[in-house]
């Protein structure tokens, strides 16, 4: 009998063998000291694991206080963006709730919040669902729920909208419109990789390899991608010249320098690109739905106009799940309406 600890819980766990066969047991502690006195009055059998269903609806936890746990738990492996809408997540449950403990959360509470928060913003609370499903998911692993309610509870169907797109037209309209080089050339590779904002500012030129005309999306120490893998995105002809043209002009150029900056070894803010980007489309006269994700959409929307398959653009785009580029499959079904015209 002993204990241990692992990525699953913060909490220490006693390992013990009846009849031979290994089990664990929650300390419900992740204090050491604590977890020895759990462990001595386990072995003296004043510690019933017969009892841990019980003593988890009696634990006391509030929304605010698992809400900093869970995300300090996450901060290692999930990116800013997800981190941010925990935050969010939660805190549009405690402005609803109130910051109650974890085992007052029953399905009908759940539910009228679901709903309520549904008939505001669609969007907003299919987020919120997805995020504190799995936060409520590790509550029960944690010990602090006996189980998940909001599995029992469902997200009305959002209404589903084709994503906005750009011609090349309307793009070089948006640029004749951009006041700064620096901004146009980041458009522009925005346009002809599909890259998400990200991925641009934090593109460093030891990703472009110009012989194989490729930019190999890497992930670092600073910088992870969504899907936490690499990949590669060829580079046509339009964007090797603005990328050679953005090129530094040096003997000696430091690979680990930004592509895209201002002042050299600074990284550009995601909140100034998508304004000055905004900024240029209304100078344009365009449609006010156009923002800087347009520029990804529109990526995709032509290679599937062009006839490449979904799994290629998925692969380009770096999608986990060929789902998420169906989205673009409409205009697949175009293409085949077009072809059939022509017979």
């Amino acid at each position: 009998m002993y204990l241990t600890k692992n990525n699953k819980s913060p909490f220490y766990q006693i390992v013990h063998f009846p009849n031979g066969k290994r089990t664990t047991v929650s300390t419900r502690t992740a204090n050491l000291q604590e977890s020895y006195r759990v462990l001595a009055n386990f072995s003296n059998g004043f510690f019933d694991p017969q009892n841990v269903l019980q003593q988890k609806q009696t634990k006391n936890v509030l929304l605010s206080k698992f809400c900093d746990e869970y995300i300090e738990y996450t901060s290692a492996t999930k990116s800013k963006s997800y981190l941010s809408s925990v935050k969010l997540s939660f805190k549009m449950l405690i402005d609803f709730t109130g910051d109650v403990s974890l085992i007052r959360l029953d399905v009908r509470l759940l539910d009228k919040f679901i709903i309520t928060t549904f008939s505001r913003t669609q969007r907003g609370t299919s987020l919120y669902y997805r995020t504190l499903k799995a936060a409520f998911s590790k509550a029960v692993i944690w010990d602090y729920l006996s189980d998940n309610p909001l599995k029992k509870v469902k997200v009305p169907k959002i209404t589903k909208s084709f994503p906005v797109f750009i011609s090349a037209t309307e793009f070089q309209i948006i640029l004749n419109n951009t006041k700064y080089e620096f901004l146009k050339n980041l458009f522009t590779t925005a346009f002809y990789t599909g890259m998400r904002l990200g991925e641009l500012l934090n593109m460093k030129w030891s990703w472009i390899d110009f012989e194989q005309n490729v930019i190999n999306v890497q992930c670092s120490e600073s910088f992870t991608t969504k899907s936490k893998k690499d990949r590669i995105i060829p580079i046509c002809q339009t964007l090797r010249n603005v990328l050679l043209n953005q090129f530094p002009k040096v003997i000696d150029v430091d690979k680990n320098n930004f592509v895209f900056t201002r002042i050299p070894g600074i990284k550009l803010n995601e909140d100034f690109v998508s304004k000055q980007f905004k900024k240029s489309v209304r100078a344009a006269g365009l449609n006010n739905k156009i923002h800087f994700h347009t520029l990804r959409h529109s990526f995709a929307s032509m290679l599937v106009q062009r006839g490449v398959s979904l799994y290629v653009v998925k692969e380009l785009l770096g999608h986990e799940d060929l789902s998420t580029t169906q989205i673009y499959s409409h205009l697949q079904s175009q293409n085949l309406k077009d072809a059939l015209n022509l017979l």
